[in-house]
């Protein structure tokens, strides 16, 4: 079984979306508007899957979850696929919701036309990077998965002893793109002799798929294997099973998979939505209508690492964290193609 999805900012955010007046530490605020803050609060989410796939969806649900504590009305639609978004959107505008919120970049383009149309409406979506003509009824989170992704290139560097990690993504995506050059990024800049090899199975929930391309890539020399997936995650620890404790490492993306993982899990990318999603409420609340919520790690981000990584990996992990987050490292944006 998996362990319960964290969420370590519940207890602040219970708080502040309750005064609904703090303000988003990552954000980049827009013009505000007229909000009426008499107004209870009515939101609806949309997820692209399950929300028990102790995944990406749990943890939207968590963060929605945390705003009905706090005294918000909330509802949710699971399984949502691309081409129905935009019909699930305009009933959830036509049943009186006041805050609509699409958890998942593939939804950005559908949400902004639909915002459009319905500039009463407040309307949070996802995207990576700065969106053109965003309407004004609209906030972006901006997952900035690139800054993640440095800090993961410093972990599995410092993790190899063959001196080649792996990276197994879904879809060949900008955002994945992006992740990859950030791990590059943090090799040269580091000076370390690592080599990555960038793999994609065409699917972030295939396991079958994920544990063939990471036995691939072990058979090709790479000790640890950097997992960008969702539900796919699966296949890579499988691809790990039969092998000795110490001949590899394998990491996780969005929650803690240890208990899924064996014991060659070195640790995961992990991302807190209850905190960033609170913060924008409280903006909406207080009338300001459109802006850019940056997430990092000092807003929703962190790489917890497991007890069996070696304590100079640890260090190495902690000091990079703290490095992006106070500025002194610059982690380029580039979503060129990879390869």
């Amino acid at each position: 079984m998996h362990r319960r999805l964290r969420s370590p900012f519940a207890a602040v955010v219970a708080v502040a979306a309750l005064a609904l007046t703090a303000c988003g530490g990552g954000a980049d605020e827009g013009s505000a508007g007229s909000g009426d803050s008499a107004k209870p609060t009515k939101i609806a989410a949309m997820f692209s899957g399950p929300t028990n796939d102790n995944d990406y969806n749990g943890l939207g649900l968590l963060a929605l979850n945390a705003a009905k504590d706090a005294g918000a009305q909330v509802s949710h639609t699971e399984k949502v696929a691309v081409p129905d978004i935009e019909a699930r959107l305009n009933e959830a505008v036509g049943d009186g919701n006041t805050v609509i919120w699409t958890h998942g970049s593939q939804f950005y383009d559908a949400t902004a036309k639909v915002a459009t149309e319905n500039p009463d409406v407040n309307f949070i979506a996802e995207y990576d990077g700065v969106p053109k003509d965003q309407p004004a009824n609209v906030w972006t989170i901006d997952r900035q998965f690139h800054l993640g992704f440095y800090g993961m290139g410093v972990f599995a560097s410092k993790l190899s002893k063959t001196g080649t990690i792996g990276y197994v993504g879904g879809l060949s995506l900008p955002f994945s793109y992006a992740e990859v050059h950030a791990m590059q990024q943090a090799i040269a800049d580091t000076g370390a002799k690592t080599t990555i090899k960038p793999v994609w199975t065409g699917d972030f929930n295939d396991a079958a798929k994920a544990q063939q391309f990471s036995t691939q890539l072990l058979s090709q020399g790479a000790d640890v294997i950097v997992g960008s997936l969702n539900e796919g995650a699966t296949g890579t620890f499988q691809a790990f099973e039969g092998k000795p404790e110490g001949t590899g490492w394998v990491t996780a993306k969005y929650t803690d998979k240890s208990s899924a993982a064996g014991s060659h899990y070195a640790g995961s990318l992990e991302y807190d939505f209850t905190k960033p999603l609170a913060d924008v409420l409280a903006k909406i609340k207080s009338g300001t209508r459109t802006g850019r919520y940056l997430l990092g790690f000092d807003t929703g981000v962190t790489i917890d690492v497991s007890d069996n990584v070696p304590a100079d990996v640890k260090t190495a992990v902690t000091e990079v964290m703290d490095k992006i987050k106070s500025g002194a490292i610059d982690v380029k944006l580039d979503v060129s193609k990879v390869g």
